[in-house]
């Protein structure tokens, strides 16, 4: 039967665009009251009000996943305004395509403080909340490259992939308590990843584009995986396209392929 998610409450991080905002969206339309996160409060309000003009309810809350007590807000802002904290979902993220030896350390640490710190940050005030409840679900929106780091990419996979491990770990230390773990691992989304990856990426040649629609969803089709893992009320991993996972496997069982691979794809893209 799983779960009716009529007038449980959410939480999104990163919910003023992409997969965040069509999370959001989805969600209202199960039935769920949402609140919003974001460091753009134009864009969050235009979230909010699309979920109100659908006759669900919203609150939106300004902030960065960087920052302990905007965090904290949220999580206070979503049992404030709806009596409960039933899901978390930590999607703020970014990545820039750059060479793993010459990337900055400051950099480095800085993508690591947003995409791995930043979803700690805002799924560990609702420990208590649920705890007391008894329920509640945490999800971190990773990546299906937290299955195996890529050229130019290193800095971004080891992001993922330690959300990925701490999702997994969470998992089974919460299960006894009621509260569900999951990890989301997308394939390429049309969001607005790829415009702020160029920003922070070295120039010449991309191994990584948007160009190949093969390799492309759109955010909806992550929303709706997301809401399904919602109502199942089970943590897992939640995998958004069958080929990518079964070819995140393979490679996981055969390094040396996937080595040979990844160079035979390196030196004809990048020459």
């Amino acid at each position: 039967m799983g779960i009716d998610l009529a007038g449980k409450s959410v939480a999104i991080a990163g919910a003023s665009s992409g997969i965040g905002a069509a999370t959001a969206l989805a969600c209202a339309d199960a039935g769920m009251c949402v609140a919003l996160f974001a460091r753009r409060a134009e864009k969050l309000d235009a979230v909010r009000e699309r979920i109100e003009s659908r006759g669900a309810r919203a609150v939106a809350a300004v902030g960065s996943v960087d920052e302990d007590a905007d965090c904290e807000r949220l999580i206070g802002a979503t049992l404030d305004a709806f009596g409960s904290v039933d899901a978390v979902i930590a999607n703020a993220g970014y990545g820039a395509e750059v060479r793993s030896g010459g990337m900055p350390e400051a950099d480095i640490r800085a993508m690591f403080e947003t995409n791995f710190y930043g979803s700690l940050r805002v799924l560990r005030p609702a420990l208590p909340i649920m705890r007391e409840q008894g329920s509640g679900h945490l999800m971190m929106v990773s990546s299906c490259l937290s299955k195996i780091g890529i050229p130019h990419y290193a800095a971004y996979c080891a992001t993922k992939a330690a959300q990925d491990h701490f999702a997994r770990a969470m998992r089974h230390e919460l299960a006894g308590e009621g509260i569900a773990v999951s990890s989301v691992h997308p394939i390429g989304t049309k969001t607005e990843f790829f415009d702020e990856a160029e920003k922070r990426s070295e120039g010449g040649r991309r191994l990584l584009d948007r160009g190949n629609e093969r390799f492309m969803q759109s955010p909806g089709v992550v929303a709706r995986a997301i809401v399904r893992r919602l109502r199942k009320g089970k943590g897992g991993e939640v995998w958004t396209s069958l080929p990518a996972r079964f070819a995140l496997g393979a490679s996981v069982m055969c390094p040396g392929v996937t080595d040979a691979v990844l160079g035979r794809l390196y030196r004809k893209r990048m020459g």
